[in-house]
């Protein structure tokens, strides 16, 4: 198998399977969950954090040694990395959050619930308007919502995808462990956000079949992303170091705008801090063991 085709099925793995599962679970075991999932992002968010910043970013840097100048690359393509999947985000949420009611001033700006960070509670939303008016209206809100919700996934998968894929990139040139470690940890984030997908598809009456399988398919994105990751970083050091950037300020973004507020919100304890400490722990064992 050649090194991009592993690429294309580990990243299906973590993406769809990984997704996939969380769907499945979600459908299977509808009881509250939420201190168990306030624990496993801020886990995963603890293990990203290391491997962005002790390898990731490292990588990215090394890539031309001795250069001060490429370190302030290295630094502005991370920022514009963050920057980007912030805005695509904050464009999603005002143009999403007047949708569903119990959106107001007095609700967090943060998301607090997983169905809100990737607007499945608008789907679910819609649906039930549909279902006690049958109007065309409702119809068409519900499409615009699945709409919305699988963009907002893809949102999130994408640049998680392109993490993968520079990491192997990354790995080919300099040798580690950091690809397969970073798709083990998106896997495991994939597996809370696919439950925020299945759950509310399941109590707006979508079959449990259906509802795990539709979840299943937002994980794709996370493929086309290892693609672009992939190859950005086979180009050149430059492009290597451009690519590495890039997905590791988009990650940034999701560990510190999303994963870490959402868990704390869900669980407003220390918990989620000593969660993600362990996290971190771990991914230094992971890449130096």
């Amino acid at each position: 198998m050649s090194a991009f085709a592993f690429v294309v099925v580990i990243t299906a793995i973590a993406g769809v399977v990984g997704t996939g599962l969380g769907g499945l679970l979600g459908v299977l075991f509808t009881r509250n969950s939420e201190k168990i999932v306030s624990l496993l992002l801020s886990f995963a968010g603890g293990v990203m954090l290391s491997i962005v910043c002790l390898d990731l970013l490292s990588d990215a840097i090394n890539q031309v040694p001795g250069s001060v100048g490429h370190v302030f690359f290295v630094v502005a393509m991370t920022a514009v990395g963050f920057c980007l999947i912030y805005l695509l985000n904050a464009l999603v949420d005002r143009k999403t959050n007047p949708q569903v009611k119990h959106i107001d001033k007095d609700h967090p700006k943060t998301a607090d619930q997983l169905s809100e960070l990737i607007h499945s509670d608008h789907y679910e939303e819609h649906k039930k308007e549909y279902e006690q008016t049958g109007e065309q209206k409702s119809r068409r809100q519900l499409f615009i919502a699945g709409l919305v919700m699988a963009f907002a996934i893809a949102l999130h998968n994408f640049p998680e995808g392109m993490v993968i894929g520079a990491s192997y990139a990354s790995d080919e040139a300099m040798g580690g462990v950091s690809g397969i470690a970073t798709a083990i940890v998106i896997g495991l984030h994939n597996i809370p956000e696919g439950m925020a997908v299945s759950v509310p598809l399941a109590a707006g009456g979508m079959g449990k079949v259906k509802a795990t399988a539709l979840t299943a398919v937002t994980g794709a994105p996370t493929i086309l992303g290892a693609m672009l990751g992939y190859f950005l970083g086979s180009l050149s050091p430059v492009s290597l170091a451009l690519s590495l950037s890039f997905a590791s300020g988009a990650m940034l973004y999701v560990v510190f705008g999303e994963l870490l507020p959402e868990s704390i919100l869900m669980w407003r304890s220390k918990a989620p801090a000593f969660a993600m400490l362990v996290g971190l722990l771990v991914g230094v064992i992971i890449l130096f063991v």
